[in-house]
């Protein structure tokens, strides 16, 4: 998801429910009976602030355009990827939903199901940073609009770190793994993990191939289909040995992301020392528990010693909005809408997102969040999380190997074969 531009996760009634007509979320042909025009919007705003922000970006275009009926469903991520899957193939799209490029959005070109963007949006695309637009690219053509940009790294709790006589953020793997052994002696657990939702573990095995393998190693796997050279194994070998340690919380098989007793809410009460986690994680911490305030801290992921990877790459994503093929043409303008300038500055003062806009760099207050910002503005490379990156079956198959590496029913070099059967299978 990542994840990813929030990233709030499903209770498993929603993931049943919710795919009927109408009013549950089914999208409808966009109206014009009695000069009404209804935009079927499907989003993941469903944690604050980004909630009341989009709820209220849909308020004021409708105030705007009394014509166009904005009809605002935020779902949370699992549910949504759920039920855009089911939706697809039956051959439909909402008129406008959340995308994180990649994969799964060029499997809805080569379907048909989107709109090329590059032309109608051409008259205020050059206000977007590369780096946002880039995720949505295909063949040298635009087909979504980044709404969030970010990377993943470590969100610590600085008193917990100093508590186990840790004084300053780990820089490399080895001192990381120091780092989490002096946690454990001070009784203190030193990682909260999902490990029911499965994708924030392959965080951790994605970043440590690029730390070893450097970013060619993922973009050739994506050409080749091989998962199986020795980047790939020994990054299951770093994170086996991770795990071997017993670093996460009792019961994190079981653990959800965003639940009161899940992965954010056990950093945000200082329960845990630290996750590894997007650019969203302060928000959901303080959702989800009580939040940090000033003990929170941000650290990228450790180089690792002898590795061909820069520690200045970065691993994340953002989100943006895709647009159906079939939706009126008031989607994109509500699109273009939420991305003047004005209000794109408003959501990341907000907190909710990092600039996607050239020039609103300044609009980030929080100083964790600043960081990041920074972090990415120097990126020396970028890599797309895998489980959107490559094709949906290919991310998935990394999830559910690394969640049984992790929780020790997979090896290393099994992991790297699975992957790679996956791959060469579609």
């Amino acid at each position: 998801m990542g994840r990813r531009s929030a990233a709030a996760l499903v209770a498993a009634t929603l993931l049943l429910g919710g795919c009927g007509g109408g009013g549950d979320g089914e999208p409808k042909a966009a109206s014009g009976s009695g000069g009404k025009v209804t935009v079927e919007w499907w989003n993941i705003g469903t944690t604050e602030p980004l909630k009341s922000f989009l709820a209220r970006m849909a308020t004021e275009y409708q105030k705007q355009h009394p014509n166009v009926v904005i009809k605002n469903l935020p779902i949370e991520n699992e549910a949504f990827k759920a039920r855009m899957t089911t939706l697809n193939q039956s051959g439909k799209t909402p008129d406008l939903f959340t995308t994180w490029g990649g994969g799964v959005l060029k499997q809805q070109v080569d379907a048909g199901l989107v709109k090329d963007l590059s032309a109608d949006a051409s008259s205020w695309m050059g206000s977007f940073t590369p780096a946002a637009l880039q995720p949505y690219q295909v063949d040298g053509k635009t087909y979504a609009i980044p709404a969030d940009i970010g990377m993943v790294g470590f969100w610590y709790n600085k008193a917990l770190f100093a508590k186990a006589g840790v004084t300053e953020p780990p820089a490399t793997w080895s001192a990381y793994v120091d780092t989490v052994k002096k946690l454990k002696a001070a009784g203190i657990t030193p990682i909260a993990l999902a490990g029911k939702e499965k994708w924030p573990g392959h965080y951790y095995w994605a970043y440590l191939a690029m730390r070893i393998g450097g970013l060619a190693a993922l973009q050739q796997a994506a050409t080749d289909h091989d998962f199986t050279k020795p980047p790939f194994v020994e990054a299951g070998r770093r994170l086996k040995e991770l795990a071997d340690l017993d670093p996460f919380q009792k019961g994190f098989l079981g653990a959800a992301y965003n639940t009161p007793d899940g992965q954010a809410a056990l950093v945000g009460n200082g329960k845990a020392a630290m996750e590894l986690m997007g650019q969203w994680a302060p928000s959901v911490e303080n959702e989800a528990g009580k939040g940090l305030g000033d003990d929170l801290g941000f650290f990228p992921f450790p180089a690792v010693e002898g590795g061909a990877g820069k520690a200045t790459d970065a691993f994340g994503g953002g989100g943006g909005y895709a647009i159906g093929a079939d939706a009126p043409a008031e989607a994109l303008d509500f699109l273009k809408f939420m991305s003047e300038p004005k209000n794109h500055r408003d959501v990341v003062a907000s907190g909710a997102v990092l600039p996607v806009l050239k020039g609103v760099e300044d609009a980030v207050k929080d100083p964790n969040l600043a960081t990041v910002a920074r972090a990415l503005s120097s990126a020396s490379g970028f890599q797309l999380y895998l489980d959107q990156a490559y094709p949906p079956a290919v991310g998935q198959e990394v999830n559910d190997s690394v969640a049984e590496l992790i929780a020790g029913k997979k090896t290393p070099e099994q992991v790297a074969q699975a992957i790679t059967e996956t791959a060469k299978s579609e």
